[in-house]
């Protein structure tokens, strides 16, 4: 019977989405990654065609891992995770009401909804989706019959442009587009070791890494491997993980020890510590407590010890926790940060493109006032589009010509030739009223270490009540954006654009500003970045 309504469904007409087609323009950008060795030979095939009873979902969720394929998308997978951990995220991102295979109503059509830039984005496609020999050839999850995660997967690789803009990317910029949150990255090394490190960003401390690791079961956390060591040469360079659990053997060894339990998205296992399997660390055990942990681990996991894993990691990432009620919380505290509000804007050359504080038009750059009513922890983040692609905000998007300056290489181009250099920073008003370069030439109250080619910067503080100039910038002077200026507190807070007009006409000049406010149009009511009382001059560029 159930093979009957399948073939009968293969029969119908089924929805092909022609934004999107089932062709190299939607695999392909340039050729310039590995993906382009299977041009000419990846296949298009439905799920009914793949599998004799395709599932959109496990009957447990939870138990689901993912896997990746042949594309260079473990970042995305990591943050796939996180649905996995929330409900709310679940149904929000795959919304419930999707058709069965097995349904009369099947007609090929999936939609899931992906946040960009302030929204959520709706995104529809079919599920066609690339093979080779058969079998998807891009992510799947263990459990072969399940689909939720390539059909998303092509829902990401659309709103990017195609697949091969997937190849490589940022942990935390899947986080942001799969929760509409925030997420933190933050070294594992020692930057006084290296100028290198120390650009980029906070070290994370031991204490703090315990700590996080409470938050384990309610968000993702990710490490990845950035330059290739000895150590590391089996977990593959510019590589994501999953920290999936944190387990004390102290009171079992009389001795302070920590494993860390990772799992891999290749899906196999590649550790060759003293915790894996077969390796001296189990020897310390009692063989029944080893044998144990050892039957806990899944395909593609392994055991680490705390220090090999400090040692051999490069770099964690860890989403901010997210509430059935939609709310963030946070990492520090985890205090429920319910008051929310963002603003878009734009750094437009000879009107509002400043450049950095080492330049005297520093304050003709947008400035927006934040009025805190009541002694609250805040977070507020910088967000920018991506040059290099335009939005229709129905989940299509178009490649836009690459300029000279950006160059033809796509591995540069993932490694932040998309993006501008950016920084933020907040400087308390005691009045309404004030002398605008004065105010700038005072240290900020809070402010990125460095301006970022990250896609978002964000900072931390606790603010008390009053008045705050918030002034985001871009290290070039007359280099253009648009960006998204969010803000998430604690208490009640009050997010406004300060009006551009004659107070800023001229500003090498003594000016006095009054905080008039006006709503932006288009207003809606990781990246790595670091925290400084004062950021001292000049200003740097990493």
């Amino acid at each position: 019977m159930l093979g009957d309504r399948v073939q009968s469904a293969t029969k119908q007409n089924l929805f092909k989405d022609p934004t999107f087609p089932a062709s190299d323009t939607s695999l392909f950008f340039n050729y310039s990654t590995p993906l382009s060795q299977f041009r000419g030979e990846i296949s298009w095939l439905r799920p009914q065609e793949i599998c004799s009873a395709p599932r959109l979902f496990s009957d447990n969720p939870q138990e689901v891992q993912v896997k990746q394929g042949i594309l260079g998308d473990c970042w995305f997978l990591c943050a796939c995770v996180a649905l996995q951990k929330s409900k709310y995220l679940l149904t929000k991102v795959i919304p419930p009401g999707q058709p069965s295979w097995t349904d009369e109503t099947y007609t090929g059509c999936f939609t899931c909804q992906v946040w960009q830039f302030g929204h959520w984005v709706e995104v529809t496609i079919d599920d066609r989706l690339p093979c080779l020999g058969g079998k998807l050839c891009f992510s799947q999850c263990q459990t072969e019959d399940v689909f939720w995660l390539p059909l998303l997967e092509k829902v990401y690789a659309k709103v990017h442009g195609s697949y091969e803009q997937l190849w490589a990317g940022q942990v935390a910029d899947a986080l942001v587009d799969l929760t509409g949150g925030l997420a933190e990255r933050w070294t594992l090394k020692d930057p006084g070791r290296s100028m290198e490190r120390e650009r980029t960003g906070r070290v994370l401390e031991k204490m703090i890494f315990r700590r996080l690791m409470n938050l384990k079961e309610r968000c993702v956390i990710s490490c990845s491997v950035l330059s290739s060591r000895q150590g590391a040469s089996e977990l593959g360079e510019f590589h994501a993980f999953i920290v999936s659990d944190m387990l004390h053997l102290s009171r079992v060894l009389g001795k302070e020890i920590i494993l860390l339990r990772i799992r891999n998205p290749w899906g196999r296992r590649c550790w060759k510590g003293h915790w894996r399997e077969g390796g001296q660390g189990w020897s310390q055990l009692d063989p029944v407590v080893a044998s144990e942990l050892l039957s806990q681990i899944q395909e593609g996991e392994f055991w680490v010890e705390e220090e090999e894993f400090f040692k051999e990691f490069d770099e964690i990432t860890i989403g901010f926790p997210v509430t059935e009620d939609g709310e963030l919380q946070s990492l520090y505290t985890e205090k429920v940060l319910s008051h929310t509000q963002n603003l878009c804007g734009s750094w437009v050359k000879g009107q509002s493109a400043g450049g950095c504080r080492n330049n005297n038009s520093f304050p003709v750059n947008p400035k927006f006032w934040l009025r805190i009513c009541e002694q609250s922890e805040v977070c507020i983040a910088l967000l920018q589009k991506p040059r290099k692609y335009c939005a229709d905000w129905a989940g299509r998007t178009q490649n836009l010509t690459r300029s000279a300056e950006e160059g033809s290489s796509f591995t540069e181009g993932i490694q932040g030739k998309n993006y501008q250099a950016v920084g933020l920073h907040i400087w308390k008003v005691e009045k309404r009223r004030f002398n605008l370069p004065k105010t700038l030439s005072a240290p900020p109250v809070v402010g990125t270490i460095c301006h970022s080619y990250d896609r978002e910067v964000h900072l931390r503080c606790d603010l008390a009540p009053g008045y705050y100039l918030i002034v985001p910038s871009i290290f070039l002077k007359n280099a253009e954006s648009d960006f998204v200026l969010r803000v998430f507190s604690t208490g009640r807070i009050c997010l406004r654009y300060v009006h551009k007009g004659r107070e800023i006409a001229n500003p090498t000049k003594t000016l006095t500003v009054y905080l008039r406010s006006s709503h932006w149009p288009g207003t809606v009511a990781n990246g790595s970045c670091g925290i400084s009382a004062c950021e001292r001059w000049p200003c740097t560029l990493r």
